[in-house]
């Protein structure tokens, strides 16, 4: 038999727990005034610029859309989720023909820019993709487990490669926290870091010489380290570290 993921609490604050909102406003009320469409504009910088200093930290603590996709868990079937949607391949085309797609709509409204409903046509793109993600992902989130579309999602693959240049430059070095383990030699290989993980990774196989887990994929949710039977997990900075 497989692993058998866990069905967990994973909204540890009032944002984790809440933003969820905001997708519906964008996706649902934007359909009636489009220029709430203009706030995702927001959440792209923001999911960017965070991503330079601490990689994919927005996915687990603050994306809107992951909150929704978490707040499905009761009823996810919460399965294994297929090799072929992590695989470098399918992320890279997919982000290829989403980019794609999305900048030719951007393009054509930005050709009516002046026009007295400008604002409105350029909303309508953000909210008709924020409907999408709310539709495809919601789906995915009930058949499979909630952060399926996060594995091949493109604000994620932007966020990796805004991440991949503040390691170029030594920002994440000095700004991002990792899952850390306090004593390698008391982790019993459980595997419950992994049974609860929303990505499926495998934390208490992958520590590195600094006694930290990094994954480039990890959201840093703190899920593991809620559920770490022996506490011996924390998210920490790599000069915080904890050594026993």
């Amino acid at each position: 038999m497989g692993t058998q993921y866990v069905k967990t609490n994973r909204a540890f604050t009032a944002l984790r727990r809440y933003a969820w909102i905001f997708t519906m406003l964008v996706a649902i009320g934007g359909l009636f005034e489009p220029k709430l469409g203009l706030l995702v504009i927001l959440v792209m910088a923001g999911l960017m610029i965070t991503a330079f200093f601490t990689g994919r930290y927005w996915c687990g603590n603050i994306c809107p859309h992951g909150s929704l996709f978490d707040m499905l868990l009761p009823i996810s079937r919460n399965i294994k989720i297929p090799k072929f949607l992590k695989s470098k391949y399918f992320i890279l085309g997919f982000f290829i023909f989403f980019m794609f797609n999305f900048s030719r709509r951007i393009l054509s409204v930005v050709n009516q820019w002046g026009s007295f409903d400008f604002l409105d046509k350029l909303g309508i793109v953000f909210v008709s993709t924020y409907l999408m993600v709310l539709i495809v992902g919601g789906a995915l989130a009930v058949f499979v487990t909630p952060r399926t579309w996060c594995q091949f999602c493109p604000m994620g693959t932007m966020q990796k490669l805004s991440y991949k240049l503040g390691k170029l430059v030594g920002a994440a070095d000095k700004a991002e926290t990792k899952i850390t383990i306090s004593n390698p030699d008391k982790c019993i290989k459980c595997g419950k870091c992994s049974k609860v993980c929303p990505f499926q990774l495998t934390p208490y196989l992958e520590f590195d010489k600094n006694n930290q887990f990094s994954n480039i994929e990890c959201i840093k949710c703190s899920t593991c380290v809620k559920n770490c039977p022996l506490n011996l997990l924390s998210l920490e900075k790599k000069n915080e570290k904890i050594w026993s």
